[in-house]
């Protein structure tokens, strides 16, 4: 197989599940790919340029499985795309025990579900990657979805709200939040480009109720969370009430917890590395999640540190609806 970041560590699991779906090298799991004309390495690439190579093979990967199970549905290719991230999971890392690579997978399948109409990413606007994975989400899911995804950035601060818009060419919503009758009305929209990136929605709040409430008013079906600004104050908050408020109202809600891993940020209680290593942010995760993730939002190197692949969790969203879109396209 070809060497990449941690190749020893990953050798093992990787056979197994090579060995499982009738290949024995990555590269001839890369040639099946390619006999169904796409690369899923190209696609990696073009999602977030800085990414690991390790992050390249795992994709070849899930996206020989998916072939494989004939997956003609882009969201049932998606569960089997995270088959191969998770068998690159070092084995006993946090990503490992998270189930990670699964969970990606999950995610993905959920947005190009026709019963998901809103993905939000959540406190978004102090990553660059939350604006890779939303623009290579809204360009490739659409691609094989009925009713067009809608995806929306709510984040704390207005200002940040519009500069990030203005940057990515999203449209920027500005809302005002009465706490007195606890009502969200808008202001003014201001779109910054004519293409497919300004259908993408920009929100800024200015406290967790106003979050809460935007996200009440798109009807958010899935959720991400970031973890680098204000997580306490913010994403795990409104991520966490707005998902009791529709548990109360019989709304299905899918929240991930993005970020974190490490038990190092916002005093842990076991300063030790691993699994077991709990920091504020990973614990505020948990009491919410359908799905977490591990390491940075946007950092290669983080991620690869949690045991996954090198490639930050909000890209390696959009690189996984594109797979899997690829997938049901060279399917039909």
């Amino acid at each position: 197989m070809p060497l990449f970041e941690n190749y020893d560590r990953r050798a093992d699991n990787i056979q197994l599940a090579l060995s499982e779906y009738g290949f024995d090298t990555l590269e001839q799991a890369e040639s099946f790919c390619l006999l169904h004309h796409f690369d899923p390495r190209k696609i990696v690439n073009e999602t977030q340029p800085i990414a690991f190579a390790n992050a390249g093979w795992a994709y070849t990967l899930g996206a020989a499985i998916a072939l494989k199970k004939n997956a003609h549905k882009a969201s049932e290719a998606a569960n089997f795309i995270g088959e191969g991230l998770q068998a690159f999971c070092i084995p006993g890392s946090v990503a490992a025990v998270r189930k990670v690579g699964l969970g990606h997978g999950h995610l993905a399948s959920r947005l190009l579900d026709e019963k998901s109409r809103c993905f939000c990413f959540l406190a978004g606007h102090e990553s660059f990657a939350a604006a890779e994975g939303a623009i290579k989400i809204a360009l490739n899911a659409n691609k094989v979805r009925t009713e067009p995804l809608k995806v929306i950035l709510n984040g704390l601060g207005k200002d940040a709200a519009y500069l990030i818009s203005r940057i990515n060419g999203f449209t920027y919503v500005e809302t005002q939040f009465d706490y007195q009758s606890d009502h969200l009305s808008e202001v003014q929209r201001k779109r910054f480009s004519k293409g497919d990136r300004g259908e993408i929605l920009c929100y800024g709040a200015d406290d967790v109720r106003e979050g809460v409430a935007i996200m009440h008013a798109e009807q958010v079906d899935v959720s991400i969370t970031g973890n680098s600004t204000n997580p306490t104050r913010f994403q795990h908050p409104v991520a966490g009430t707005y998902k009791k408020e529709c548990q109360e109202q019989g709304k299905p809600y899918f929240s991930v917890a993005s970020g974190g891993g490490t038990g190092r940020t916002l005093h842990p209680d076991n300063v030790a590395a691993g699994p077991a290593s709990y920091g504020m942010t990973d614990t505020m995760g948990r009491m919410h999640c359908d799905a977490q993730f591990a390491g940075s939002s946007s950092v290669p190197a983080h991620v690869e540190m949690m045991g996954l692949i090198g490639m930050g969790n909000n890209p390696m969203v959009g690189a996984t609806v594109a797979v899997a879109v690829a997938i049901e396209q060279s399917l039909k």
